[in-house]
Order: structure tokens, then C-alpha cells, then sequence
């Protein structure tokens, strides 16, 4: 009796040396997971693993199927900046706080002249920040207009170095006011060019994503609106509040003549031209809901006429599991993105770097800013990333460049938005998080 006691005791022991092992290997393999690199560690990454120059490709064989993960609402819930907190850049950058205490900043442009113009969209006002003194900050800043509904895009027109207009993409109009180089303020009320544009504001009859960019062709002769769609999913064949929505729109300068340029694209928040080439490009959220890995958001060259698959397909011809059978005839339509990001990381403004600051690899390629995401279990996103370009085509490579806006712990105290390259060649940050407007500066040779 007693030798069958010692046995099962003896028995109890070996199980539990097997269990704590077991547990010990399990958590060297998390620890290890959480400190390599994407390519290490493979295609589909979170806030933990984000760090400067990392390298990251998601090709479409890496997709998972619809609802392989549940999904989640992990929305983030900003925090104040706490005192050892500050975004990173690559070795040989410098990070300074450029402006603070701002109202929801969002899309920021250069002028020809090197100032630097933003949207404040909540309190509807367009600002202007000019010089940067010897400590990183505005010599300058100026309400330029204000009493614009949720404005986000601005462009300046003809494109060149003595603008006549500056054009703003309201949530629901395109107006623009008159304009010459160094003006702070507007020299008048706005002139609407574009009367009426799919809203997103609810009061207005809108409604779902909001923001239009605005960019005109190199030649001038085309302008391009930027307009997501109202809903995460929806038959368009029935729901006629899509109309015009979920498209990048082409019209003249003077908004007549509009017509559909590209379509199927959910939200194609940031609109930018390619100046080495000519070709636009746009970055994009897509769609919610089927799972933490599916769908990639992407950025993407932009074809005249080409579909991209919303609200039927994804990424190519992947069925959208909820309108299953519904027009077969696209599946074979829709072009892959020529850059899949982490799903869900909320892709918004881009832009190209073609100045002389920052090391050559970074010429020619594009800045985009990755507001994060909330349809994931954990966060991803927060951060701005780099594309690189080999003569205006893109690889499917992306990389980490300037993070740090989540804490360990996973608490959110800053939000990227827009980019824009100053007149010295810095690039500039605006972050609706804390209200910001970050610089960085290349300080090392």
C-alpha cells in the first residue's frame, strides 16, 4: 500500500515537472514571439513588435479565411502622454514637438512657399504654421479660414509655385478660396465648386466615413475627391445611399464634369500624385468585422476605371462572406493592392518624400500615417510607416519609422493622421492623440 502511495505520489510529481516546463517553454516562445521582427515571426504583427526600420510584406497567400478569429471591439481610448513617453524615429533622427494644443488635428499640406496649412476638423478651421525656430517650433500660426463643415484636403491650384486658390474638401463640398504665396489669412469667403458631395455628417443626411481629400493632376486639368463609404458593408445594388461613395471622383477645377475615376475602394481616405511619375496613389481602410487578420488595409497605385473589389471582394478575388454569390462576374476584376498593410491600422494620409534631407533610400518613396486599429484583439497600427518605390513601382515591402505612441501595457496616447514634407525637409506629423504636430529632423551624417 505504501509503495502504491509512493508511486502515485512519485507519478503527481513527474506531471507537475512536465506542466511547469510545458509553461516555461510556452512563455520563452511568447517572450521570443513579442521581440522578433515581422519577418521573423510572420506576416500579421501588433503594436508590441513595432519598432524603426522594421520590414514588414504581407502577400495575399497570407490571408486567413473569413472569421478564423471572433470579432472584437478594442477601440482606443486615449490617454494623456505620460512623462517618459516619446515617439521614435530610426537611429539619426530627432523627434521635437513642432505645435501642441490643438483641436483635432488631421490633414496637414505644404504650400509652395514652405507654409505649412492644416485642418483642425472638428472646430472647422483651416490653420497655418510658418518657420520652425531654433528649438523645433512654429515662428508662426494663423487661423486662414474658418466656419467650414468637418474640412479635410486641401490642395493649392494650378499645382507649381504661384498657386491662385487653395482648395478645401469639406465633408459635403469642395470650396475654395483665393489665394497668393505667404497669405495667412483668406482674402475672401469661400467659393463652393463642388455644390453637394456624399456627406458624412448624419444631420447633413450622411452619415459613415467623412473625410475628402483633394489632389489635382500634375497638368492641372483634373481635380480628384476622395469619398469612403457610408457603411462597413452593404449590397449597393439596393442601398442607394452608397452612391458616389466608396469612389475616388474626378472632375474639372471648376467641379463640372464628375465622374466615377476608380471605385470598390471602402475608404480611400489619403489621395496623393506620384510627382516622379504622375500616377496617383491612394491608402485605405478596409472593411470590419471577419476576423483580427482579414482584410489587409492597403495603399495602392490607382487605375482609371479599376475596381477594387468593395463591397463584394477583397484583396483580389476573395468573396466577401457576407453577400455570398453576388455578382460573379467582377471576381476576375478586382486588382490586388500593391501594398497590404496590417488589417484594421486605419490608413490615412500619404505622402511623397522628394527632398534632400533625409538619407537617398528614403527618395521617391511614400510616408503614410496609420491612425491604429479597434477591430483588433490586440492593437495595431499607431504609428507612421515607410514605402519604399524603385522607380514609382512598389515591392509589397513596408516599413516601421516613427512609433511609440502606445504604451506596453497597450494604452493609446497618440493618434497619426497627416504627413507633409517642410520646406526644409523634415517631415511633419500631425496626431489628433494628443493634439499635436510632430517634426523629424535627420540630425546625424
Amino acid at each position: 500500500m505504501r509503495r502504491s502511495f509512493l508511486g502515485i505520489l512519485a507519478i503527481l510529481f513527474i506531471a507537475l515537472l512536465s506542466a511547469v516546463a510545458y509553461r516555461t517553454v510556452s512563455a520563452a516562445r511568447e517572450l521570443r514571439a513579442l521581440t522578433q521582427t515581422s519577418g521573423q515571426n510572420g506576416p500579421f504583427t501588433d503594436y508590441r513588435m513595432e519598432k524603426p526600420g522594421n520590414v514588414h510584406h504581407i502577400s495575399t497567400t497570407d490571408l486567413p479565411k473569413p472569421y478564423a478569429t471572433p470579432a472584437v471591439d478594442n477601440s482606443a481610448h486615449v490617454a494623456s502622454r505620460p512623462s517618459n513617453a516619446w515617439p521614435q524615429a530610426p537611429d539619426g533622427f530627432k523627434v521635437e514637438l513642432y505645435a501642441k494644443s490643438l483641436k483635432n488635428p488631421r490633414l496637414i499640406r505644404t504650400a509652395p512657399n514652405g507654409d505649412l496649412f492644416l485642418a483642425e476638423s472638428g472646430p472647422g478651421r483651416i490653420l497655418v504654421f510658418r518657420g520652425i525656430t531654433s528649438d523645433g517650433k512654429a515662428q508662426t500660426t494663423e487661423t486662414f479660414a474658418s466656419g467650414l463643415t468637418r474640412p479635410f484636403g486641401i490642395a493649392f491650384y494650378p499645382p507649381g509655385p504661384d498657386p491662385q486658390y487653395v482648395y478645401v474638401g469639406n465633408t459635403n463640398s469642395v470650396v475654395r478660396f483665393p489665394y497668393q504665396n505667404g497669405d495667412l489669412k483668406a482674402r475672401g469667403g469661400p467659393e463652393t465648386v463642388i455644390a453637394k458631395i456624399p456627406s458624412g455628417n448624419e444631420h447633413l443626411g450622411g452619415g459613415g466615413h467623412w473625410t475628402r481629400d483633394l489632389a489635382f493632376s500634375a497638368d492641372g486639368k483634373k481635380m480628384y475627391v476622395a469619398v469612403g463609404s457610408r457603411g462597413n458593408i452593404a449590397d449597393t445594388d439596393s442601398d442607394k445611399s452608397e452612391y458616389h461613395r466608396a469612389d475616388i471622383l474626378e472632375a474639372n477645377p471648376d467641379g463640372s464634369g464628375i465622374r466615377v475615376y476608380a471605385w470598390g475602394i471602402r475608404n480611400p481616405v489619403g489621395i496623393a500624385f506620384d510627382p516622379a511619375t504622375g500616377v496617383l496613389w491612394t491608402s485605405v481602410n478596409e472593411r470590419d468585422d471577419i476576423g483580427d487578420d482579414l482584410p489587409p488595409d492597403y495603399i495602392t497605385h490607382v487605375q482609371e476605371g479599376g475596381f477594387y473589389g468593395w463591397p463584394w471582394y477583397y484583396i483580389g478575388p476573395n468573396e466577401e462572406p457576407r453577400l455570398k454569390g453576388k455578382h460573379p462576374e467582377l471576381k476576375d476584376k478586382v486588382i490586388v493592392p500593391d501594398v497590404l498593410l496590417e488589417p484594421h491600422i486605419a490608413s490615412l494620409e500619404l505622402t511623397f518624400y522628394e527632398a534632400q534631407q533625409f538619407p537617398e533610400k528614403y527618395r521617391g518613396g511614400i510616408f503614410a500615417a496609420e491612425h491604429g486599429s479597434w477591430n483588433r484583439s490586440v492593437r495595431a497600427g499607431y504609428e507612421v510607416v515607410f514605402v519604399p518605390l524603385a522607380n514609382g513601382k512598389a515591392s509589397g515591402e513596408y516599413q516601421d519609422f516613427f512609433t511609440g505612441f502606445v504604451t506596453p501595457d497597450g494604452k493609446v496616447w497618440g493618434r497619426p493622421v497627416g504627413v507633409a514634407v517642410a520646406k526644409d525637409g523634415s517631415l511633419m506629423v500631425t496626431d489628433d492623440g494628443s493634439n499635436s504636430i510632430w517634426r523629424i529632423s535627420y540630425a546625424s551624417k
